[in-house]
């Protein structure tokens, strides 16, 4: 069996506390974009972040060198654009250098030659009213070809629990979107080729073509500790079984003896 390490023990605690360096003000000729202020509500953590639908997607488009998935990356036509810029909630973008716009610190669709492919905006009573109608416009004038949007509420903050916009001729056209019950909503974006689901207010994400949903933390999670439930038992059978075989062993030895 092997042992455990001895613990470490703390270390002496610093003698001078960190100060983060101050914030040097907005220069359009530094190469980045502004920084943000944090958002004032918990609606990214809750629904994007703690089920790890970022881990999730990326493990499923699995091109992490040419492909961004994120959550509140700043877009703009370019970085000199100061006032209009927006910052989607969960933003996807194929065929770019993730690290030059993390770097960047957002997303200039004209460095990229390209807008990004998806954006998502999760309801909030802060935000409500701007993504259903300010936002949308935007999205739209950048040329982004889908915009989708979710409400935890099942419609308190946005007209519906869930709701998608494919760019057409330059405008977006609804989404077709369909409920099984008042519990279930799914539409079908075409950019991701995935079902976005509104499930019990949970937002989940079905691959159409595996017939399953992309895997939460939790359930990927139970996944493993099934998997190691079924090995540890078929371990125990076997040694029940070599066992067994050294028993009858024994007796056949006695019986000859």
């Amino acid at each position: 069996m092997t042992s455990r390490p001895a613990p470490r023990k703390p270390s002496a605690a610093p003698t001078e506390r960190f100060t983060p360096p101050p914030r040097t003000p907005f220069d359009p000729g530094d190469g980045l974009f502004p920084v943000f202020p944090s958002r004032g509500d918990m609606q990214n953590p809750i629904y994007l972040h703690r089920p790890g639908h970022l881990a999730a997607l990326s493990r499923h488009f699995g091109s992490p060198e040419t492909a961004i998935i994120l959550g509140e990356v700043p877009v703009g036509r370019d970085l000199s654009q100061r006032r209009g810029l927006r910052v989607p909630d969960l933003l996807i973008a194929f065929g770019v250098n993730p690290d030059r716009i993390i770097a960047d610190r957002g997303y200039s669709i004209e460095q990229w030659g390209k807008p990004p492919d998806f954006v998502l905006e999760i309801a909030s009573e802060n935000t409500a009213e701007n993504d259903v109608t300010v936002k949308r416009d935007d999205y739209a004038a950048f040329g982004i070809p889908e915009y989708w949007r979710f409400d935890p509420s099942g419609g308190e903050y946005y007209p519906a629990g869930l709701a998608g916009d494919r760019l057409v001729d330059g405008a977006y056209r609804p989404i077709g979107v369909v409920g099984a019950d008042d519990r279930h909503f799914s539409g079908r974006s075409e950019v991701l080729g995935l079902d976005l689901c509104w499930e019990d207010g949970q937002l989940r994400w079905y691959d159409p073509a595996a017939g399953l949903y992309l895997l939460t933390f939790d359930e990927e999670a139970e996944g493993h500790i099934a998997a190691q439930d079924e090995r540890d038992a078929e371990r125990r059978a076997r040694l029940a079984a070599e066992e067994r075989v050294r028993e009858l062993e024994a007796e056949i030895r006695l019986l000859r003896g």
